[in-house]
């Protein structure tokens, strides 16, 4: 699997664009599995880095999202309210929450594409 080099990974399997829109990557949606439930903080709300700001529910597990950086949610997509499986359909391009990043240089501390692919192949074991 390639992954989009515009934007930086966590080892959570979180994703972040250089302007502040949040997702998961399609290797944590795939592991998931058919996604039935997304629940996002509210604008306004503070984020930390590495902290958990809400949860993806699929039909095998409720996993925690953690912020890639810290900031403030600007906006959250309300498509996934009553349509979460857009995140199983392009996970890339089905952005979860966008924020005002507090400090650029967090960016620096996340994975780039390549070791982000290659963080998955390591973790899978290949």
């Amino acid at each position: 699997m390639s992954y989009p080099t515009d934007r930086k990974y966590t080892k959570e399997h979180e994703w972040i664009t250089p302007d502040g829109a949040i997702g998961i990557t399609n290797h944590a949606q795939d592991s998931l599995g058919d996604i039935v439930f997304v629940d996002l903080p509210k604008v306004g709300t503070e984020l930390t880095a590495g902290k958990p700001f809400g949860t993806v529910e699929s039909v095998k597990a409720v996993s925690d999202l953690f912020a890639p950086v810290s900031g403030t949610v600007t906006a959250t997509n309300e498509e996934l309210a009553t349509s979460p499986e857009k995140v199983n359909k392009d996970a890339h391009g089905a952005w979860m929450l966008k924020i005002k990043i507090k400090d650029p240089s967090e960016l620096n501390a996340l994975l780039s594409a390549a070791d982000y692919d290659k963080f998955v192949s390591e973790e899978a074991g290949h």
